[in-house]
């Protein structure tokens, strides 16, 4: 598996962010660009507060996962391992949205740990390979 696949991965996981708030824009009332913060602050269809906190929570898991994944990559972990981790990032992420607008709390926040552990992963493999 190349690191190419952890990189497609890191894409992936920045757009995801767009598709929630996506979700929430089409679903509410009357979308208003002049005042897009303060017409999601407005909305009250659940659905729509649903899909801009998965919005919202994908930015803040976005960081760290794509931190992980160039520094392990630039401290040598395997391309493979590397990989393997940023698709169950991946797979997790998408699993937590869906499961935010589904409104499973239970398990969008088994899964939410999920993505957190792929994400530590990530950066501890780095620091254990250049720390020795």
């Amino acid at each position: 598996m190349s690191l190419s696949i952890a990189y497609w991965c890191v894409l992936i996981a920045a757009l995801l962010p767009y598709v929630w708030v996506g979700i929430a824009k089409s679903r509410g009332q009357r979308y208003n660009n002049r005042d897009p913060r303060g017409w999601l602050a407005r909305q009250d269809n659940p659905l729509v507060q649903r899909a801009n906190a998965a919005q919202l929570n994908a930015f803040e898991a976005f960081a760290p996962f794509a931190a992980g994944v160039v520094m392990a990559q630039l401290a040598g972990v395997p391309a493979q391992t590397v990989s393997t981790l940023a698709i169950a990032f991946v797979v997790f992420r998408v699993a937590h949205g869906l499961l935010y607008l589904a409104n499973r709390h239970g398990a969008r926040s088994l899964v939410w740990f999920g993505g957190v552990a792929c994400a530590a992963a990530l950066l501890a493999l780095a620091a254990l390979r250049v720390g020795g």
